[in-house]
C-alpha cells in the first residue's frame, strides 16, 4: 500500500532536513555546481542580491522584501527568483537550536532553453506574454521534493555524483517549467521574452550605477518604448529604474566600506553621490546605521557565497 501524498511529503522533508544538517557548509556550497544547501542559526537581516535561483525551505521560515513587496515562505515551499535583484531577507526565529535550513539551485537560461526546445514549440508559446513578477512562492509538489531529495542524497555517494547530478538537475528544471511558476522559468529560457528585456536593463543599470541616466536611454538599450519599458520594469522588480539604481549604489557602497571604513565620503562619491550628507542619510535609512558604524560591524562578519534567498 502506498503512503498518502501528505505523509510522503513529510517524510521527504524530514530526510532532506537531516541531510542538510549533515552536509551544510558555512558558505552554502556543495560539490554539485550551482547547488547550495544552507544552515542559518540567526534571524539577522541580510541585505544582498537574490541571484537567479530556486530556493526551497526544509526548516524555518524566510521573509524577503523586494521593493514594496514582501514574500514569506516556509517548510515545503519554494521561491523562484528570475532576475538577480537587491533584496532584504530574514529567517524568522532562527536559532542554533532550531536553525533555518534550505536548498537552492541556480537557474541557467541556456539549460532552460534546451529543455524548452526538447519539449517542442508549445512550451515556447506558453512563455510569451507579459512579464511575470521576478519572485513568486508556491507549495512544492511531490515530484519536485522527490527530485531535490535525490539530488541531496548524492552528497553521500560521491562516486555517483558526476554522472547522476546533471540528470537530476535537469529533472528539477523540468518540474519548475511545468509547475505553478512555469511562466517565469520559461521566459528565462527565451532570449526575446519580456523578462529577458528587463534582465538586460538590470544588467545595464548595474554596469552604469554610478552615473545619472534617463529612462529613455535604458529603454533604447532594451529595444522598447519608454512607457512599455517602465511598466514592465516595475511589474518585474517592484521598483522604478531610479529606485533600483539607488539600491545598487547603496549595496555597492556597503561592499566598499568594508575595505575602506575611514573613507565614507570617498565611497559615497565613487558610487554616485555628490552630497556626503545625502549618502549618509540614505545609507542609514537602508541599513539602519551610519556608514562608518555599519562598516566596522561588517568587518567582523564573513560573507557566504550562497544567494540570499537560500
Amino acid at each position: 500500500m502506498t503512503s498518502p501524498p501528505r505523509y510522503a511529503g513529510i517524510m521527504q522533508i524530514d530526510e532532506l532536513r537531516s541531510l542538510i544538517l549533515r552536509h551544510a557548509r558555512p558558505d552554502g556550497s556543495t560539490p554539485v555546481e550551482g547547488v547550495m544547501i544552507a544552515r542559518h542559526d540567526a534571524s539577522e537581516h541580510e541585505f544582498a542580491t537574490s541571484g537567479t535561483v530556486m530556493a526551497l525551505i526544509a526548516q524555518g521560515e524566510k521573509r524577503i522584501a523586494l521593493g514594496e513587496r514582501v514574500y514569506r515562505y516556509g517548510v515545503g515551499q519554494y521561491l523562484v527568483a528570475s532576475i538577480d535583484l537587491p533584496i532584504t531577507g530574514q529567517f524568522v526565529g532562527a536559532t542554533p537550536e532550531h536553525p533555518a535550513l534550505g536548498f537552492g539551485m541556480l537557474l541557467h537560461p541556456p539549460s532552460i532553453a534546451e529543455l524548452l526546445l526538447q519539449a517542442g514549440s508549445g512550451s515556447a508559446r506558453r512563455a510569451a506574454g507579459a512579464p511575470p513578477s521576478s519572485m513568486m512562492v508556491s507549495d512544492a509538489p511531490a515530484e519536485l521534493l522527490d527530485a531535490v531529495l535525490r539530488l541531496v542524497r548524492l552528497l553521500d555517494r560521491p562516486r555517483d555524483l558526476d554522472v547522476l547530478a546533471p540528470l537530476i538537475k535537469r529533472e528539477i528544471l523540468w518540474w519548475l517549467i511545468v509547475g505553478d511558476q512555469g511562466a517565469a522559468v520559461r521566459q528565462l529560457g527565451l532570449a526575446d521574452s519580456s523578462l529577458s528585456h528587463v534582465a538586460r536593463a538590470v544588467r545595464w543599470i548595474r554596469e552604469h550605477y554610478s552615473r545619472s541616466f534617463r529612462v529613455e536611454e535604458v529603454a533604447e538599450v532594451c529595444g522598447m518604448s519608454a512607457s512599455a519599458f517602465y511598466r514592465n520594469f516595475q511589474a518585474v522588480t517592484a521598483m522604478s529604474p531610479i529606485q533600483f539604481q539607488k539600491q545598487i549604489r547603496l549595496q555597492e557602497a556597503r561592499l566598499q566600506l568594508v575595505a575602506h571604513p575611514d573613507d565614507v565620503a570617498g565611497v559615497g562619491f565613487r558610487v554616485g553621490y555628490e552630497s556626503p550628507s545625502q549618502f549618509s542619510r540614505e545609507y542609514r535609512r537602508q541599513f539602519g546605521a551610519p556608514p562608518s558604524l555599519d562598516a566596522e560591524r561588517l568587518r567582523g562578519l564573513t560573507t557566504g557565497a550562497a544567494p540570499a534567498v537560500v
